[in-house]
């Protein structure tokens, strides 16, 4: 099965090299990383590593070019397609692991689980009022979806080509909120889903949101899910 790793870039200059060196080559295939027009020479760096490059022309938000990636992973043949932020967040070296089930036909989605890690969040120095707002809306979405999910919020994913075939990503938000929709998408249709524990890091290189964008963005999931359990729309 063909792997390949796509990295939604976004001034990512200080760590995307690093994030590229750790990635496992021996079970990775194709690396592709776009950027959504860096204000920082993210481009430039990335450009002499050897991996594919798209870059938008003007900036269209985080689920807009996860968008772009999904198309190009899929154009080039991806038979699995996992999710990986070039900020160093997301310990590459776990992509092993996180194709592992999928591979073995034991799930169609992978989601890494900050919650899950050893000492969790906070050991990674997740910001508290993150791991609160994370609980939160992990907790309703459960709640509401019937679920079991402990990192709702991850931005580390593995998806199988029939999930990214079959879902309707184009319809989700260019925003923060893609990943959620996406979580709504896969479990109206089914697709079976697992969690493995992964480490994360909250380093001085590393992107964050700020507390008022996590606000927003926590109270349009809550909106997103509860509309979508009220009318079925997915």
């Amino acid at each position: 099965m063909k792997v390949a790793v796509v990295m939604p870039a976004y001034n990512a200059e200080k760590t995307v090299e690093k994030t590229y060196n750790d990635i496992p080559k021996d079970v990775v295939d194709d690396i592709i990383l776009v950027d959504d027009c860096s204000k920082d020479n993210t481009l430039d760096v990335a450009k002499k590593l050897p991996i594919k490059i798209y870059a938008h022309k003007q900036n269209k938000g985080y689920g807009a070019n996860q968008k772009t990636c999904y198309d190009k992973a899929l154009e080039r043949g991806a038979d699995i397609i996992v999710l990986l932020h070039p900020d160093y967040q997301y310990d590459p070296k776990k992509i092993t692991e996180m194709i592992e089930p999928i591979k073995k036909g034991e799930a169609d989605i992978v989601y890494g689980s900050r919650m899950m890690s050893e000492g969790g969040a906070k050991k990674g120095n997740m910001p508290r009022w993150k791991q609160f707002g994370n609980f939160w809306l992990t907790s309703y979405f459960n709640l509401l979806l019937g679920t079991t999910f402990t990192d709702i919020a991850t931005g580390y994913i593995a998806y199988s080509r029939k999930v990214l075939e079959s879902i309707p990503y184009h319809q989700n938000s260019n925003g923060f909120t893609f990943d959620e929709e996406a979580i709504i998408q896969c479990q109206a249709r089914g697709f079976r889903s697992k969690e493995i524990a992964v480490p994360t890091r909250y380093e001085e290189d590393s992107s964050t949101t700020s507390f008022s964008d996590c606000v927003a963005y926590t109270l349009r999931l809550g909106w997103r899910v509860t509309k979508y359990k009220i009318n079925g729309r997915n």
